[in-house]
């Protein structure tokens, strides 16, 4: 195999793992604060319409940061998406899996009717014009072999949730946040003693995993689908969630598991250019993502173990 091909690979590995590496870091963040967010699919959606639509509003103006711009308005919409679950399963007490599910069968119905209404009836948005494309490393590219293979036409994106994973992590162990955070995860009640408002730290990990989430779903659309349609997403906020799961419900594990989705993913388009993998149908190919994801949540769910206190209702005692 030579550097060629597998530069390849790593780049076409980057770029369909970088929305799953923000999503399941966005999902960390919610279940360590005790909440499960089945709605990432949901929010992902959510971010990639608000990316595409804001991409395509202001990329006169904007020119190449309009890609970055537009992820942030996706994480605020993110955001704004995942109080809806945040308002269900804190105050209101519902179950976490239903009010998730609400959220994914919410996003897609919305974004598709919006979309009607600015594009006369068409079902999906135009293309964006501006992605984010490959990126190269001014220094780094011209090391010899690794430049070519991790720093020359990469993903940019992808790069920066490596960091943001390592800062995620950092904020999770090493701050008085990151403690109060895995507090109410593993015992609330204990927390509330200490005077930890279970409350807003709940709804803390849930506005994160919003804003991430909705970036997950930016990247997504404007460096893969390049538009917006009800297939846009199309599970990838799951597979985000067996990569959380996956990594045990740690930053670092879980952007491990979405590179390794990612590659999965990546075969059905790089596959036909590698030796043996190359005799293998592509229609296989392009389900082997979801069948390893079915796998992930079936086989290991049962024996990692996540936060204590992960789906279960709060009701502060008096």
């Amino acid at each position: 195999m030579n550097v060629n091909l597998i530069a390849l690979i790593v780049s076409s590995t980057l770029i369909y793992s970088a929305p799953l590496i923000f999503t399941a870091l966005g999902g960390v963040f919610s279940e360590r604060s005790g909440t499960v967010n089945v709605g990432l699919e949901g929010i992902m959606v959510m971010g990639a319409f608000s990316s595409v639509m804001t991409n395509l509003s202001l990329a006169g103006s904007l020119g190449a940061w309009t890609p970055w711009i537009s992820l942030l308005i996706a994480g605020l919409v993110g955001a704004i998406f995942s109080l809806i679950h945040g308002v269900a399963t804190v105050h209101l007490r519902a179950d976490h899996v239903i009010s998730g599910t609400v959220l994914n069968l919410i996003a897609p119905a919305l974004g598709v009717f919006l979309t009607r209404v600015f594009f006369n009836g068409v079902g999906q948005t135009s293309i964006i014009k501006q992605s984010f494309g490959y990126f190269k490393f001014p220094i780094l590219s011209k090391i010899p072999i690794l430049g070519q293979i991790f720093f020359n036409r990469t993903s940019l994106p992808a790069y920066v949730g490596i960091l943001v994973a390592v800062l995620s992590w950092f904020i999770i162990y090493k701050t008085k946040f990151g403690l109060r955070l895995r507090s109410v995860g593993e015992h609330p009640q204990a927390a509330d003693t200490l005077g930890i408002n279970v409350y807003r730290m709940r709804y803390v990990g849930i506005i994160i995993s919003g804003i991430l989430g909705g970036i997950g779903g930016g990247v997504l659309a404007q460096s893969i689908s390049m538009n917006f349609s009800h297939v846009t997403v199309a599970g990838q906020g799951f597979i985000a969630m067996a990569a959380m799961i996956f990594g045990k419900w740690n930053p670092i594990g879980a952007v491990l598991a979405a590179l390794f989705f990612g590659f999965a993913q990546s075969l059905a388009v790089v596959g036909s250019q590698i030796p043996l993998i190359s005799e293998i149908p592509s229609v296989y190919l392009q389900i082997a993502p979801y069948i390893i994801t079915v796998v992930v949540l079936v086989g290991f769910v049962g024996q990692i173990t996540g936060p204590a206190a992960d789906g279960k209702t709060y009701i502060k005692s008096k």
